[in-house]
């Protein structure tokens, strides 16, 4: 049976994949239980945005706040862009910025079919996979 090192284990969470999840809807007139994945999730107001790991437990979260957010895999160039323009200091560690970005409403408008429809069928909602750096660019 084949062993790994630390080292391997290491460079292989440095390269796990991260998802960016933006609030699009507003919670008002939302269930409970939802609103309370999008306050487990740091997502207490409209065009926030979170980055979260690739694990199941971000991505059942994920699967019940599907149609009030909006999400996909971040790049690193997007992400380092994120945390340049709109990362705030934490101010009970200097070292670290807070966990959640504010941003702006995107320029250009959402999608055509607007915040109440799945990006599949060319709304602004749900799973975008890398096409979500595009909307976080026009947000900033």
């Amino acid at each position: 049976m084949k062993t790994e090192h630390k080292t391997d284990l290491k460079e292989k969470n440095l390269k796990k994949e991260k998802f960016v999840v933006v609030l699009i809807r507003g919670l008002i007139g939302i269930t409970k239980t939802t609103k309370d994945t999008l306050f487990l999730l740091r997502l207490r107001k409209k065009h926030t945005c979170v980055v979260l790991e690739n694990n199941a437990s971000n991505k059942g979260m994920l699967q019940k706040v599907k149609d009030y957010v909006a999400y996909g895999e971040i790049n690193d160039e997007t992400l380092k862009l994120l945390i340049s323009k709109r990362g705030k200091k934490n101010p009970n560690n200097e070292d670290r910025t807070k966990p959640f970005f504010e941003l702006a409403p995107p320029k250009g408008g959402f999608e055509r079919k607007g915040i109440k429809k799945s990006y599949n069928v060319g709304g602004a909602l749900g799973y975008r996979g890398t096409k979500i750096n595009d909307l976080i660019k026009r947000m900033l």
